[in-house]
């Protein structure tokens, strides 16, 4: 077989094992709202320092059996990848906390729709924080979310915000994580090392005041907040893995599996309530994302651009 072919076979392979992982990644976080709350009766405050404590245990393990720690080392010896990734790590607090509150306290559908604007959010934050400019058509996506914004928030009786700081943490987080252009194993390693001491001595306060759940209610709920670890840890890799093998144009339209499937969650599992104006303005966040993706694939292939290009386009 000519080598061009075999080049080919092997390409269309690594093109499907990275749909592969990158599917199983948002399958994963798609399902949290699934998790969270089999970890009850501990509190959202001890969820998120287990969170935190396991995740490094978890990629201490992993650093320890496949680079090393020479990454770890090189970030944490140069200021601005490290002040970067504090920040990051400040931010992913808030949001981690934020949605697993949200979730456990039957706000899916809206936690969800934190998701879905994020790619919108990230799009303003480009413009006022980088003085990018917008083309005409993601003006009117821009438009379109802010209007659907509103429209929730009339049907509430108050501003969304839950969603609304999900998916500006999340939308800062990336920025943050952008900017470091730090691997991803490594990066959640010094994020979860920040985190560290912080989450610890909240677990130890927490148990100071008789309150902490850790191996108080059998070993399922011990095992399940020990698993937080994993559950951080595992997508991650699973998402690392498939930025290597598709394009991120890919990744990009990929992205809307995990609120959807939340959404569905929300819906159909959880049976929140979903009253036609809030419907109304979901229907109208996902027209502005469709707005903005068709947007984003006429410009790539106007430009001659590559996938990455386009996944810029995309997700900002």
């Amino acid at each position: 077989m000519p080598a061009r072919s075999l080049g080919g076979v092997h390409e269309d392979a690594e093109v499907r094992a990275g749909l592969t992982y990158g599917a199983a990644a948002y399958l994963l976080w798609g399902l949290f709202p699934l998790f969270w709350p089999l970890l009850e009766p501990a509190g959202t405050i001890e969820i998120l320092a287990h969170r935190m404590v396991w995740s490094l245990v978890v990629m201490l393990v992993v650093l320890r059996f496949s680079g090393g720690f020479a990454g770890v080392r090189a970030v944490l010896r140069n200021p601005r990848q490290r002040t970067l990734l504090v920040l990051a790590a400040a931010v992913i607090t808030v949001n981690w906390g934020t949605y697993i509150w949200g979730v456990n306290s039957g706000h899916v559908v809206e936690s969800s729709l934190g998701y879905f604007i994020n790619p919108l959010f990230t799009i303003v934050l480009g413009v006022v924080v980088l003085g990018e400019r917008l083309r005409p058509v993601q003006w009117i996506a821009v438009g379109i979310g802010a209007a659907a914004v509103l429209v929730i928030t009339i049907d509430y009786g108050r501003l969304p915000w839950i969603a609304l700081t999900l998916a500006a943490s999340f939308g800062l987080y990336g920025f943050f994580k952008k900017q470091a252009a730090v691997g991803a194993v490594d990066s959640l390693a010094v994020e979860t090392g920040a985190l560290f001491v912080p989450a610890l001595a909240t677990l130890i306060v927490i148990a100071a005041q008789g309150e902490l759940a850790f191996g108080r209610h059998g070993a399922g709920n011990t095992l399940l907040l020990i698993s937080t670890g994993l559950v951080t840890a595992i997508p991650l890799l699973l998402f690392a893995a498939s930025t290597r093998r598709l394009p991120l144009s890919v990744l990009g339209l990929l992205q809307y599996l995990a609120p959807v499937l939340q959404f569905s969650v929300g819906v159909g599992i959880r049976h929140e309530r979903l009253p036609a104006a809030e419907l109304i303005g979901f229907a109208m966040v996902w027209l502005a994302l469709i707005v903005l993706t068709v947007d984003g694939l006429r410009s790539q292939r106007r430009r001659g651009g590559t996938p990455a290009e386009c996944a810029e386009l995309i997700t900002g």
